[in-house]
């Protein structure tokens, strides 16, 4: 083990999984859910409430632009929510009954880092809803041109894609790693982003869980996101506990309690 932060590694090894590994991280995050529903549920209904906050605000102001870049952004905004949830799942790894005053003490303690993703994925985010109006003064879509406007949804969902890879593989496994291990933000977005591309198979197979069950509280109103959001949380600590070997930094965790 390292005796202090000189000594580890850029990034933190990962394992190889196999494809289907996310249905084994859904199952393990569900009984997490339902060893402690009331925390879990609690969390859901802050995000369901921030959800329909932010919905509200845009109609207020009357910009449903506004409204549609804000709930596209939403799959950047989730993983900061899910920082009191992991650390959540992280006490009931440790056979530690968990409680709110260790989740928000974890969120506090990590707040530092939190920032630095929050300030990277606001810049992700600006950036993308910029390439969006870009893309209309490129393609301007005309009533009746059918060709434009294929053209217009084909480049704009490949570029949409590309930015939501990019989050994808930064937020895969590093706020995980922050709550676990009190990693800086820079090593733990490295170390998400190397997991993610040695386990392309299995990372698009939980992508695309992540995808429908988002598309499915988006549908419920929100509604269901009480339920979702903290599952995925839950699953999101089994994934990383599977795949990162963090096990360099253990002699520099410092506990929240």
């Amino acid at each position: 083990m390292p005796a202090d932060k000189s000594e580890l590694p850029f990034a933190a090894e990962c394992h190889a999984l196999p494809w289907n590994a996310a249905f084994a991280w859904l199952a393990a995050g569900w009984r997490d859910f339902q060893r402690v529903p009331r925390i879990a549920l609690s969390y859901g209904l802050i995000i369901f409430a921030v959800s329909w906050g932010v919905s509200l605000f845009a109609w207020w102001l009357g910009k449903f632009a506004l409204l549609a870049s804000l709930l596209s952004g939403f799959i950047f905004i989730a993983p900061l929510l899910a920082i009191g949830l992991h650390s959540v799942s992280k006490d009931l790894d440790n056979t530690r009954k968990p409680s709110f005053r260790r989740s928000f003490a974890h969120m506090v303690r990590d707040s530092g880092q939190i920032v630095v993703y929050a300030l990277v994925l606001m810049v992700i985010l600006f950036v993308w809803s910029r390439s969006g109006m870009m893309l209309y003064a490129f393609f301007p879509v005309e009533e009746g041109n059918r060709r434009v406007l294929l053209e217009f949804l084909a480049v704009g969902s490949l570029i949409g894609t590309g930015f939501a890879a990019l989050v994808f593989a930064s937020a895969a496994f590093s706020l995980p790693m922050i709550v676990d291990k009190e990693s800086d933000m820079v090593t733990a977005l490295i170390s998400s982003v190397n997991a993610v591309l040695r386990n392309k198979p299995a990372m698009l197979v939980w992508s695309l869980c992540i995808v429908l069950l988002t598309a499915a509280g988006f549908a419920t109103g929100y509604l269901g996101f009480i339920v979702i959001m903290p599952w995925l949380a839950f699953s999101a600590w089994h994934a990383y506990r599977q795949t990162i070997d963090a096990g360099p930094w253990d002699d520099l965790v410092v506990s929240a309690d």
